[in-house]
C-alpha cells in the first residue's frame, strides 16, 4: 500500500516526507483493517514530525490521526453483530487499554497507556490502517468520508475541553483565541449550541473571521488593528468573559488571563506558538482564574461530537481535498498557517 511518511525527525522536505510503499497491516484478534478513503491534517502532524526527546517512534513513521473509510477485514474475536466487512466507519484516533482505573472510570483519554494515531503509533495517511474495533462509529450514507475525517479530531477535542472540562454554560461569554484554526472552527460553534450569550473571536484577518461569523462568532476582533485583550475589556464593561479557548500558547497567554473575569477558565488543548508559556501569577489567585488543560476525549464524548456532525449540528470546515500524494504541499500550507479550515487527503 502506499502511505505518507516521515523517514527522520525535523525537516518538512520532500527527501523527509515521501509517499513510500508499505505491507498492508493485518488486524488482531480485536481490531479490523480500514481502507482509508480520507485523512485530514492537523496541526499535531507537524509536533510529532518535529518530535521531542520521549517520543520514540519506528521509522519510516505514517503521519495522520484523522480518517474515515470502509472495513476491508475483521479480526477473529469480532463478531458480526459489531462490524462487518463493508462497513462505513468513522475513527476515534484516541487509543485506550480499556482496563486502568481511568479506562474503567470512563476516563480513557486520561489512560496510563494513551496513545494517538499518527502520534505513538502509525498513522492513517496511508491506504489501510488497522483500527481497534471500539474505536470505530458508524459513518451514515449521508456523510462524507472527507467531512467525517475533517470533523473527527478537531470536533472531539473542542467538546471535551469546552463542555466536558472546561463546564461551558448557557449565558456565559467566551472568546477564541484564533479563527482559522479546526478546533477553533469547531468550539465557535459548540459554544453557541451549548447557549453561551456572546462568542468573541479573534482573528489575524478579515477573511478569516467572516468565515468564523458565517459559523456563529458574535463579535469579531482583528488582531492585527487592535489589542484585543483591552478591546475585550471595553466591550464586556470591563467584566472580562467567562471563557478563553486559547490554543496559541507562549504568544497569547497574557492577554488571555487579562481577558478573563473573575472566576474565569482558560481553556487549552495545544500551543501552536511554542509550549513553554509565562504567566503573572496574580491574575490567576486575584482573579480566581482556572487554567484547564484537556487531551482528545473519551470515546463517549467522540461519539457526541460526530453525531452532531452526523446531524448537521456542527460543520466541518473544509479548506481543500487534495490525492495523498500531495501531501507534503498539504502540509506545508499547514506550517504556513496558509489555511482556513482542514486539509484532507484522499488516499
Amino acid at each position: 500500500m502506499k502511505a505518507l511518511v516521515f523517514k527522520e525527525h525535523g525537516s518538512l522536505t520532500t527527501a523527509n516526507i515521501q509517499l513510500q510503499e508499505m505491507p498492508i497491516p493485518e488486524p488482531g484478534p480485536h481490531e479490523v483493517l480500514v481502507e482509508i478513503k480520507a485523512a485530514a491534517l492537523n496541526r499535531l502532524d507537524l509536533w510529532v514530525l518535529e518530535g521531542w526527546p520521549s517520543l520514540r517512534l519506528q521509522l519510516p513513521h505514517i503521519m495522520g490521526s484523522d480518517g474515515a473509510g470502509i472495513i476491508t477485514a475483521v479480526g477473529q474475536n469480532i463478531s458480526p453483530n459489531q462490524w462487518q466487512v463493508g462497513d462505513r466507519v468513522a475513527i476515534n484516533p484516541g487509543l485506550s487499554c480499556g482496563q486502568c482505573p481511568y479506562c474503567r472510570l470512563g476516563q480513557d483519554n486520561r489512560c496510563v497507556r494513551f496513545a494517538v494515531l499518527g502520534e505513538h503509533v502509525p498513522g492513517v495517511f496511508a491506504q489501510y490502517q488497522t483500527i481497534p474495533a471500539s474505536n470505530l462509529l458508524t459513518l451514515p450514507d449521508h456523510v462524507s468520508f472527507a467531512t467525517a475525517a475533517a470533523a473527527t479530531l478537531v470536533t472531539l477535542t473542542a467538546w471535551h475541553s469546552l463542555i466536558t472540562a472546561g463546564g461551558l454554560r448557557a449565558g456565559e461569554d467566551v472568546l477564541i483565541v484564533g479563527a482559522g484554526g479546526g478546533v477553533n472552527t469547531a468550539a465557535i460553534q459548540i459554544a453557541k449550541l451549548a447557549g453561551a450569550r456572546t462568542v468573541y473571536v479573534v482573528g489575524s484577518d478579515d477573511e478569516k473571521l467572516a468565515r468564523a461569523q458565517a459559523l456563529g462568532a458574535d463579535v469579531l476582533i482583528n488582531r492585527q488593528r487592535e489589542d484585543w485583550s483591552k478591546a475585550i475589556y471595553k466591550l464586556t464593561n470591563k467584566l472580562g468573559v467567562d471563557i478563553v479557548v486559547d490554543n496559541v500558547g507562549a504568544a497569547t497567554y497574557p492577554a488571555s488571563l487579562r481577558a478573563l473575569g473573575r472566576g474565569g477558565r482558560l481553556l487549552t488543548v495545544g500551543n501552536t506558538s511554542g509550549p513553554e508559556v509565562e504567566i503573572d501569577n496574580r491574575f490567576i489567585f486575584g482573579k480566581h482564574l482556572s487554567l484547564i488543560g484537556s487531551t482528545m476525549s473519551t470515546q463517549q464524548d467522540f461519539e457526541t461530537a460526530l453525531h452532531m456532525v452526523f446531524d448537521g449540528h456542527i460543520q466541518a470546515v473544509i479548506d481543500t481535498i487534495c490525492p495523498l500524494a500531495d501531501g507534503l504541499t498539504a502540509l506545508q500550507r499547514l506550517a504556513a498557517s496558509d489555511v482556513s479550515g482542514k486539509l484532507v487527503l484522499e488516499p
